[in-house]
C-alpha cells in the first residue's frame, strides 16, 4: 500500500464546514448548485453585486473536487496556445490568455483586500519536455503565447531535479491554498447576506419563471437565475454528457527541505502526465506535490497506478515515504475550452459552469466571474470562447467521436464481460469488490476488512452504465460519465443523483 494520509492536504489542514441543510421554501434572485470553486466564487461576486444568492452543496462546500486539487493558478495550461491558434486563430488565444491572467490578478487583488493567508505564491510555471524530438512542440508554444500576451520565454534549463530538454518559463503566475481561500469567501459571502446550505441535493429543475428547485429532501428554492456548477452538470439539456469526457488522476505529497524546492510549478505530458509543485510545510520545510497518472474513472490497477507515481516521486526527489496521497477529477472537453455561459440554446435564467480540462483553479474563478457578468447584463470580452451553445465540428468532431464510441463500448461491452471479476461473494478478499451476477443481476460487492459483505446494484444511476471497483480508494466509479459511489452505494460524485440500491446476497 502507499503510504500516508489517504486524504488531501487541503482538506487535512483546514477544519471542516457546518452550514445547515436546506428545509422548507426558499426564495432569492439566484440560487447556485454547487459549492465548489466556480460556485463559491460565482455566489460572492453576485452577492456583493446586490443580489440575494443561495448555494446549493450536495456535500460540503469546498470539500468536492475542490478539495482534492493540486492548486495551481496559472495560465499555462500544457501546450494550449499553439493548439488555439492552429485550431482557431491567434484572437481566440489572446483571449483565452486574457481571461485566465484576470482570474489569477482577482484572487490575488481577492486575498489581500479580504486578508485571506492562502499560502498565496507568485511563481513561474513551466511545461517542459525531456525528449530531444519533443523540442519544437516548446518553441511552438513559446512563439504562441508570447503572441497572446503571456510573459513566456524558451528555457533549456530549470531547477528540478533532473534534466529537461526545452521548456516554456511563463513568469508570474501563482499557487495557493485552495480551502483557505474559499472558506474565507464562503465567510465573507455569509456576511453581506448570502446563504449557504449544506447536504442539500438538488435532484430536480423546472426552468419556469420562476425557476424551481426541488431537493432530495423535498425543500424547494424558487430562484430568478440559477447556476450550474457541479462539475460535471447534473442536468444535460444541451447534449454536454457527449462532449466532455470525465479523467481521474492521483497525487502524492512528501514532506521535503526547504533548500530542495525546485522553485515553481512544473508539468509534462510525457510518462502519463507528471505534475510537480510544492507548498508551505511548516519552518524549514516544503510539501513537494507531485500529480499524474490521468485514467478513465473505472479503470482497473488503480493501486498499482499509485505506486507508479509514488516510485517515480521517490526516484527523482529522494523522498523516503509519503505523507499524504489522494485522487483528483477533471473534465476535458472536445476542444479544449470550458463549457461557461447558457445551459442550452433556449435558456434564458440557467446557466453551467464545466469542463475546465484539469485547470480547476483559474477556470473557475473565470467562469465565476463570466456567470456574473453576463446574470448582471454583462458581456465579458471572451465570453463566446466558452459559450455552450458553441459548435466546432472541426476542432471537436474527432474527440467526440472517441469520446461517445467509448461510451458506447462500455455500456454494451461491461454488459458482457465486467471489468472487475470473480465467480461468487466468496471469492472476494477483504478490501476486495467485484461485480457479481447474483440471482441473474449484476450486484457491485465488496467484502470489508471485517469480512463483512456490502451489496449493490451495479447499474449507474445516471445513464445505466456498469460501475467498476476502484481498488485503491474502494469505490464504485462509472466509466461513462464519472459518477462516484460508495461501497454503502451513496453519491460520492455525479453527474448521478441517487445512490445505488442495495442488493440482497440471499445465503452468501
Amino acid at each position: 500500500m502507499v503510504s500516508g494520509s489517504a486524504e488531501s492536504y487541503w482538506m487535512d489542514s483546514t477544519a471542516a464546514t457546518s452550514f445547515p441543510a436546506l428545509a422548507g421554501e426558499l426564495d432569492v434572485d439566484v440560487a447556485v448548485i454547487g459549492g465548489g470553486i466556480a460556485g463559491l466564487c460565482a455566489a460572492w461576486e453576485l452577492t456583493r453585486a446586490g443580489q440575494r444568492v443561495a448555494v446549493l452543496e450536495a456535500d460540503r462546500v469546498a470539500a468536492g473536487v475542490t478539495g482534492y486539487t493540486t492548486a495551481k493558478l496559472t495560465a499555462q495550461h500544457g501546450l494550449i496556445y499553439a493548439h488555439l491558434r492552429s485550431t482557431f486563430d491567434a484572437e481566440t488565444a489572446r483571449l483565452h490568455a486574457a481571461a485566465q491572467l484576470d482570474a489569477i490578478e482577482h484572487v490575488a487583488t481577492t486575498a489581500e483586500q479580504l486578508g485571506v493567508d492562502c499560502d498565496l505564491e507568485r511563481l513561474p510555471a513551466y511545461t517542459y519536455v525531456t525528449s530531444p524530438e519533443r523540442v519544437d512542440e516548446i518553441r511552438a508554444e513559446v512563439e504562441a503565447a508570447a503572441e497572446a500576451g503571456l510573459p513566456a520565454t524558451l528555457v533549456t534549463g530549470t531547477d528540478l531535479p533532473y534534466a529537461v530538454a526545452a521548456a516554456i518559463r511563463v513568469e508570474r503566475q501563482a499557487q495557493f491554498h485552495p480551502r483557505r481561500y474559499l472558506l474565507a469567501l464562503a465567510a465573507d459571502l455569509a456576511a453581506r447576506g448570502g446563504q449557504i446550505f449544506e447536504r442539500t441535493r438538488v435532484v430536480d429543475l423546472d426552468e419556469g419563471d420562476p425557476c424551481r428547485l426541488t431537493t432530495e429532501s423535498g425543500a424547494t428554492v424558487r430562484a430568478r437565475d440559477v447556476v450550474v456548477a457541479t462539475h460535471y452538470p447534473i442536468f444535460d439539456r444541451a447534449g454536454l454528457f457527449t462532449r466532455l469526457v470525465p479523467r481521474r488522476e492521483l497525487v502524492v505529497a512528501a514532506v521535503i527541505d526547504a533548500d530542495r524546492d525546485p522553485g515553481g510549478m512544473y508539468l509534462t505530458t510525457e510518462q502519463n502526465t507528471r505534475s510537480v509543485r510544492t507548498a508551505p510545510y511548516g519552518d524549514g520545510r516544503r510539501l513537494l506535490i507531485v500529480t499524474g497518472e490521468h485514467f478513465k474513472p473505472g479503470t482497473p490497477g488503480v493501486q498499482r497506478r499509485f505506486e507508479t507515481l509514488a516510485a517515480w516521486t521517490r526516484d527523482r526527489f529522494g523522498v523516503d515515504s509519503l505523507a499524504y496521497h489522494w485522487a483528483a477529477q477533471d473534465n476535458t472537453t472536445a476542444d479544449r475550452m470550458p463549457y461557461v455561459g447558457p445551459l442550452h440554446l433556449g435558456a434564458d435564467h440557467v446557466y453551467v459552469a464545466t469542463g475546465f480540462n484539469a485547470w480547476g483553479m483559474s477556470n473557475g474563478v473565470m467562469a465565476a466571474r463570466l456567470l456574473a457578468a453576463l446574470i448582471d447584463g454583462r458581456e465579458l470580452p471572451w465570453a463566446r470562447l466558452y459559450d455552450p451553445r458553441r459548435l466546432h465540428p472541426v476542432a471537436e468532431g474527432p474527440a467526440f467521436v472517441k469520446a461517445n464510441l467509448s461510451v458506447a463500448r462500455r455500456f454494451v461491452g461491461d454488459r458482457i464481460r465486467p471489468t472487475s471479476h470473480a465467480d461468487s461473494p466468496a471469492d472476494l478478499a477483504p478490501g476486495a469488490g467485484a461485480v457479481i451476477r447474483v440471482e441473474g443481476r449484476r450486484c457491485a460487492v465488496y467484502r470489508d476488512e471485517a469480512g463483512a459483505l456490502h451489496a449493490v446494484s451495479a447499474t449507474c444511476t445516471h445513464l445505466g452504465c456498469v460501475v467498476a471497483f476502484n481498488d485503491a480508494e474502494r469505490t464504485w466509479d462509472c466509466p461513462c460519465h464519472g459518477s462516484r459511489f460508495g461501497v454503502d452505494g451513496s453519491v460520492l460524485q455525479g453527474p448521478a443523483t441517487e445512490p445505488l440500491p442495495p442488493r440482497s446476497l440471499g445465503d452468501e
